[in-house]
Order: C-alpha cells, then sequence, then structure tokens
C-alpha cells in the first residue's frame, strides 16, 4: 500500500490544502492528514475543532485518515508505516523551506517527500492570512471548505 502523510498544523483547513489532498489521493492508496501538535504555538483554533473541520471536510473520502501526532514528523510515519511525506508548494519561499526539511528527513529516515503545486486558484492563500481575515472580520469563508465557520 502506497501511504502518504499530509503533516500540518492546520489552523485552520484552507481551501490549498483541500486541493493538495484530494490530488494526493489520486496518487496515494492511503492519505493521512496529520495535525502536528506543538504546545508553544498559540492556535486560532482548538485541535478538536482542527480534527473535526478535516474529518467533516473528508467524510466522503474513504482513502483520506485524520489523525493528530506530537515529535518529529519522520518519527509518526514510521508508527504508521507511510512511504511518503507529502507537501503542497504556493511558491519559492515555500520550496526553499521545504526542500531543507525533505533533504533532513531523507538523510535522517530514507523517506521521500512528494511536492505537489498548488492551483494557481488558492496559490495566495494560506492558513495565517485567513487567520488575520477572521481576526479583522473579513470574508473569510471564499478561502477555506464550507465547514470552517468562526463563532461570530
Amino acid at each position: 500500500m502506497r501511504r502518504a502523510l499530509f503533516p500540518g498544523s492546520f489552523d485552520p483547513i484552507t481551501l490549498g490544502h483541500y486541493d493538495i489532498i484530494n490530488r494526493g489521493v489520486k496518487l496515494f492508496d492511503e492519505v493521512i492528514v496529520a495535525i502536528g501538535v506543538n504546545s508553544e504555538k498559540k492556535y486560532m483554533f482548538s485541535l478538536e475543532e482542527r480534527k473535526r473541520f478535516l474529518e467533516e471536510t473528508f467524510k466522503d473520502q474513504p482513502k483520506v485518515k485524520i489523525m493528530t501526532y506530537q515529535g518529529l514528523t519522520i518519527d509518526f510515519c514510521k508508527v504508521i508505516k507511510a512511504q511518503f511525506i507529502l507537501r503542497g508548494l504556493r511558491n519559492p519561499a515555500d520550496f526553499e523551506f521545504e526542500k531543507a526539511i525533505a533533504h533532513t528527513n531523507r538523510k535522517l529516515s530514507k523517506i521521500e517527500t512528494v511536492f505537489l503545486l498548488t492551483a494557481a486558484s488558492t496559490s495566495y492563500i494560506s492558513s495565517s492570512i485567513v487567520r488575520d481575515v477572521i481576526r479583522n472580520n473579513g470574508d473569510y469563508t471564499v478561502l477555506v471548505p464550507d465547514i470552517v465557520r468562526v463563532k461570530q
């Protein structure tokens, strides 16, 4: 089975994440979307909310599993027997950052990282932009799956 891990904080999931996951499903037998837990980081949405957003978004996609993890991504890959890490690239800065991580992961674990370019229609979207739009009472709903709703 070709299993890929798509790690992230998903605070919140965006249409860019949604696009990469849906395209990843065509390449792999299973895509595990894993929310990394970092106790040092301040999140806008709780872990439970982020997990619910993902589970609801992909409830009709049997090849997508939602999990959470702590620690190194490569260690989690070993636990779940994922042979690949799936990552989306929006721009050259993403590439440089992700390339360094991919090289490190490959050196430490032999795991392959597969990069997909984001769709042109979602390449400008990031979770940090979505959070900023939410904080400033803008219409964030055009940037996220329908399930992501903030209590007004």
